[in-house]
């Protein structure tokens, strides 16, 4: 397990520079051995030029951190579809956009001034209200620019709130809200997205944009201002409070369903949002505010579709059309009672664990007595309902006290025997209800028949004659725990659809929010998710600067760059803070779509993920976690002083070098521990079932990369990392599992077991090699086929095409005929006709 003379330690340089050695000279070197012990940084200690006493203090704080590192708490993060509100508007201005609040407030001042008296905002009627609004709607319409865009800001104010008549950030909101559903009642909305449109196209802001050397936030103010309009009226509409009144429901479901039809522009206004993506990645138009334009893209598409919640209520509802059994579970309550495993053991912990180990090896085997004892109970049952799994939380997580093992025969310690009085506390059952597909009863049948009886009777599931009894209880359940999914409906009906397309009959294709979203984004769907993962490449923290990469910064960096120390330091944190954000917006982004359009149509859902693949999106999810994964999550980029509404609305204190270095006082960084667990989710849905991408895995050697990643004590994000490592435990070898039990026995514990799959064996016959190109192209062959028959009119099939066979329909049909044709029409008539002999009796036969 260990390299002669070294240590193994992913974050020794932090923790020299903790102790106070920064002039340490360390030689590092990246180790990605799938065999080996995860990975990681390679300290050379004969090479580590440090004095005697560094190098003592330095292995003692080695050993107080391996000693504390299982003892971490469990992040106390709730995942869900947004961060608080606040959260979310503070994420859409730059810390270098701070002096536009107060021009916005200039603006609207200037423009109220002028029409009405010298009351302020917060004392007028309503009626003042909505003229005032309606008035500064006709500004919009104006030809010159200029006046355009300070019309723009003073509605960019109103929807900011008109902070500076407000004393709290409460007040704040609560005029927001008010400003933005006034506004949506007069029809500001359609107006904007006619406004940017007439941005986006432009030309003569574009071709600037292209010849300058340098792109800075002076070149984006038109389309900045619009889009910050439009996302915070969605964000903000978006937000359900029971307070609100019946209008305001009925506008807020109004909008919804005109924001997911094509009602702009003849198509939905996601669709657009997408144009824009591809536009600036081809480097045609350099100058658009990325950063905006996906949180713009991600909140639309979170509205129309729906989030994780609203994706649960809709697999319910169709499995109860498709009349299939309920779920076994509610996976988001699951996943929400999860507690988080201790990390896998680091080389450091492998030491200290060699150590005890060489103290204890004088000790007994357990006796038989013991073990009876221990047996008497099953550890994974459970007598207890699961509604009382939040109780007894010390108790729960069964790994926390489980030791490293350090050896391949390694010995049981004997068990402490409680006195009566105390409780003994065991296991708890598996979270997650078994699942069986029709596939694996039926492999199981096909090699029970060939074992015992010598033949094979096809996709029979049902005739068990001649197979013995221990069988028979194996097939019942099998049976008991089979689980149909939706897809496997989808596909089978789409294959009724492929071999009889006469008699099949015409498809009923529900035109929900989802279904136009594709039908919009399908000619230039690969296009776009190259766009996206293109800009992913660029904001993630472990890509290099290239020079043929895009330039994602056009939107934060100021005109003139800074000239002191602290403003170095604030745009550092500014443009730090401003790629997790575009990290965040994309991952959210690519998920939502994987998970609608899995449940519209599996086959919309694999047409996207394929083309995800094809673009390297494996490979890239795992080079952004090829970091300090850790020091990611709890990376401090914010300066809540500077953050929306409080900036407007408190005295801002004086910023301070020390005080940008200390950040905020939050335990973990929410939207980047956000992004990771998307990233891995994403990751997860595009290798599910498919074992061509399982191979991609082990070939990208992720097994080190992702054992890394359970370090984070965060239940959701390990237990997506324990299902990307269940599905390649299989190709990993012997030697990888003999040295990983304590990962394999997380991977038991937290992720739902599939009857009859030998994950944790490798004696499966998907183990072995197959021509994995096939099953790709078989896979893309029945996508083309279902876009073809579905959306693709001009591609059908002639011979299938209705025919008229009414006589009077067909003569009543007028026909164009060409110029030249009518001219000669005598001709063709004596020619064609009068001069031709016509056999009236065998035309009537």
């Amino acid at each position: 397990l260990m390299r002669r003379n070294t240590m193994k330690c992913s974050s020794a340089v932090s923790r020299c520079c903790a102790s106070g050695f920064r002039n340490c000279d360390f030689v590092i070197e990246s180790e990605m051995d799938v065999g080996g012990n995860g990975g990681g940084l390679i300290i050379n200690k004969q090479r580590a030029m440090l004095p005697n006493k560094s190098r003592g203090e330095f292995v003692r704080n080695q050993r107080k951190d391996s000693e504390g590192f299982s003892e971490s708490p469990d992040l106390e993060f709730e995942y869900a579809d947004t961060d608080k509100w606040s959260a979310e508007l503070s994420e859409l201005y730059s810390y270098t956009e701070g002096p536009e609040f107060l021009l916005n407030r200039k603006c609207f001042e200037e423009e109220f001034r002028t029409h009405v008296s010298d009351k302020k905002w917060t004392e007028l009627d309503v009626a003042q209200h909505r003229a005032h609004a309606m008035r500064l709607l006709d500004g919009l319409e104006v030809i010159t620019r200029e006046k355009r865009l300070k019309v723009s800001r003073a509605i960019l104010y109103m929807v900011q709130g008109t902070f500076a008549e407000c004393s709290s950030e409460a007040e704040v909101q609560h005029w927001m809200r008010y400003n933005i559903f006034l506004l949506m009642d007069v029809g500001t909305f359609t107006a904007l997205v006619e406004l940017l449109n007439m941005e986006v196209d432009n030309s003569a802001a574009c071709s600037s944009a292209v010849r300058k050397p340098a792109i800075s936030l002076a070149d984006s103010t038109d389309l900045r201002v619009l889009l910050n309009i439009m996302y915070l009226m969605v964000v903000t509409i978006q937000q359900e409070d029971p307070a609100d009144s019946p209008e305001w429901r009925a506008t807020r479901e109004t909008f919804k369903t005109e924001l997911g039809f094509p009602l702009y522009n003849n198509e939905p206004i996601s669709v657009m949002l997408f144009g824009m993506v591809t536009k600036f990645c081809s480097g045609h138009a350099p100058h658009f505010p990325m950063k905006k334009v996906l949180m713009l893209l991600w909140k639309s598409i979170l509205f129309t579709l729906g989030g994780f919640e609203q994706l649960q209520n809709i697999k319910v509802r169709k499995r109860e059309e498709l009349r299939l059994p309920p779920l076994p579970e509610d996976s988001i309550r699951v996943i929400r009672s999860m507690r988080a495993a201790s990390p896998p053991a680091s080389a450091s912990d492998l030491i200290e664990q060699q150590q005890k180990r060489a103290r204890r090896e004088h000790k007994s085997l357990i006796k038989q007595d013991n073990l009876d004892a221990f047996n008497e109970k099953d550890p994974y049952k459970s007598d207890e309902p699961r509604e009382d799994e939040d109780d007894n939380d010390d108790n729960d997580n069964s790994m926390d006290a489980e030791p490293f093992p350090m050896e391949r025969d390694e010995v049981m310690p004997p068990l402490i025997l409680h006195p009566p009085s105390e409780r003994v506390n065991f296991p708890k059952g598996l979270p997650w209800a078994p699942k069986v597909r029709e596939k694996d009863i039926e492999h199981f049948l096909e090699s029970s028949r060939s074992k015992f009886i010598g033949y094979t009777l096809g996709n029979d599931t049902d005739t068990v004659v001649g197979l013995p009894r221990p069988i028979h209880e194996s097939i019942r359940t099998l049976k008991q725990h089979k689980y149909i999914s939706i897809a496997e409906i989808q596909i089978a009906k789409e294959d009724e659809f492929q071999k009889t397309p006469l008699s099949g009959g015409e498809e009923d294709v529900e035109m929900c929010s989802t279904e136009l979203l594709y039908q919009g984004i399908l000619p230039s769907l690969p296009q776009y998710m190259i766009a996206l993962l293109k800009i992913l490449l660029a904001a993630a923290p472990t890509s290099k600067a290239k020079t043929d990469s895009i330039n994602i910064l056009a939107d934060v960096l100021p005109e003139e760059m800074p000239t002191t120390v602290l403003q170095s330091m604030k745009l550092g944190v500014d443009v730090n803070r401003h790629k997790e954000i575009i990290v965040k917006a994309i991952s959210a982004i690519l998920l939502l779509l994987l998970k609608h359009f899995k449940l519209n149509h599996v086959y919309q859902f694999e047409y996207m993920a394929q083309h995800l693949v094809f673009a390297n999106c494996i490979p890239l999810i795992l080079k952004f976690f090829n970091q300090n994964i850790i020091s990611y999550i709890t990376a401090k980029n914010s300066i809540s002083v500077l953050d929306f509404p409080y900036c407007v609305v408190h005295e801002l204190p004086e910023l301070t070098a020390e005080s940008l270095e200390a950040g905020d006082n939050n335990q973990f960084c929410w939207r980047n521990l956000f992004s990771c667990i998307n990233l891995l989710r994403i990751l997860n849905k595009l290798t599910k079932w498919k074992h061509s991408r399982t191979m991609m895995l082990v070939v990208f050697k992720s097994a080190p990369i992702l054992k890394r990643a359970l370090k984070v004590k965060q239940a959701m994000m390990q237990l997506y990392v324990l299902k990307l490592l269940k599905v390649q435990t299989k190709y990993l070898g012997r030697q990888w599992r003999k040295s990983n039990m304590k990962t394999m026995s997380a991977i038991y514990q937290k992720v739902r077991h599939r009857l009859n799959d030998d994950w944790a064996y490798g004696n499966d016959l998907d183990a072995r090699p197959w021509d994995f190109q096939a099953e790709e192209c078989a896979l893309r062959a029945n996508i083309e086929r279902f876009n073809s028959r579905r959306y693709d009119n001009n591609q059908r099939n002639p011979d299938f095409l209705p025919v008229d066979n009414c006589l009077q329909s067909v003569l009543g049909q007028r026909v164009d005929l060409p110029e030249d044709f009518q001219m000669n029409y005598d001709l063709w008539l004596e020619r064609e006709v009068f001069s031709k002999p016509i056999s009236w009796e065998e035309l009537l036969q």
